[in-house]
């Protein structure tokens, strides 16, 4: 089989969305392995192979991409190293856990593409960097990116930075939802409809993100066409910064980087 995926999360399930929607491969060349015999078997019932073992997978597979959490690691990887050879190809999207990790487990130099994802996949729009860790090659990274760009933006990235870049795309999700919470839940508060708020809000932030991508302005000159001294949207960017809005936002960044490393340990 081509690909196999141990773990079969909603990650890893738009992944293969993706890869089936795109019609790079068929069911029949991918493989799953999860430690929910309920969820392998809708997996088997729709044409895929789902393996028994880990080490079944590993076995049958090109690429095998590791889609547990950071936590299981050590759990999985007593696993693989039985298996696995200097051939496969591990992708992993686990936050934190460095290529060199993962060669450790294995005890050899191993053929290793780090991934970060992140929950947009679902929807077909997710934004994805990637690393190439030699000695994978070139031709192997173009497959990975092929199957990630099935479902949504790709961007290739340094290997030293893909603890770094968690807080723009991986986590950043979150922190964008938390923002309109707060919005559409004041909105609501105020007597407007719950739906006609979250659309209002949730198409202005696919407009602002156009601009940002179309415009080639900076985000500085963007603020500005928004804002006159003394209006509504000024006395705004005033309240954030009474209240340490940029600090914060600092600060969220630099703490989902430090428990990247912290997972990694």
């Amino acid at each position: 089989m081509k690909i196999g995926f141990i773990g079969t999360g909603k990650m890893a399930g738009a992944i293969i969305n993706g890869i089936i929607s795109s019609r790079m491969l068929s069911a029949d060349e991918i493989a799953v392995y999860d430690v929910n015999r309920d969820v392998c078997d809708s997996y088997q019932n729709c044409g895929f192979h789902a393996c028994n073992t880990i080490g079944q997978l590993v076995s049958a597979c090109e690429y095998v991409v590791l889609s547990v959490k950071p936590q299981n690691f050590t759990d999985v990887m007593t696993e693989i190293k039985l298996y696995a050879n200097p051939k496969t190809v591990f992708v992993t999207i686990m936050a934190g856990i460095s290529a060199e990790a993962i060669k450790q487990e294995l005890g050899f130099d191993a053929k290793v593409i780090r991934v970060m994802p992140n929950t947009p996949l679902l929807v077909g729009y997710g934004s994805i960097a990637l690393s190439r860790i030699e000695p994978a090659t070139a031709e192997e990274f173009h497959f990975i990116k092929e199957v990630f760009a099935s479902a949504g933006k790709v961007e290739e990235i340094s290997p030293d930075m893909m603890n770094e870049v968690i807080p723009l795309n991986g986590s950043s999700p979150a922190y964008i939802y938390l923002f309109a919470k707060v919005f559409v839940d004041r909105a609501v508060e105020l007597g407007f409809d719950a739906g006609v708020a979250n659309r209002l809000f949730c198409n202005s932030l696919i407009g602002c993100a156009k601009m940002m991508m179309e415009t080639g302005k900076t985000h500085q000159e963007l603020i500005d066409m928004v804002t006159s001294k003394g209006g509504t949207t000024f006395k705004g960017l005033e309240a954030l910064s009474r209240n340490h809005f940029n600090q914060a936002l600092l600060e969220c960044f630099d703490d989902t980087i430090k428990r990247a490393y912290e997972l990694g340990k």
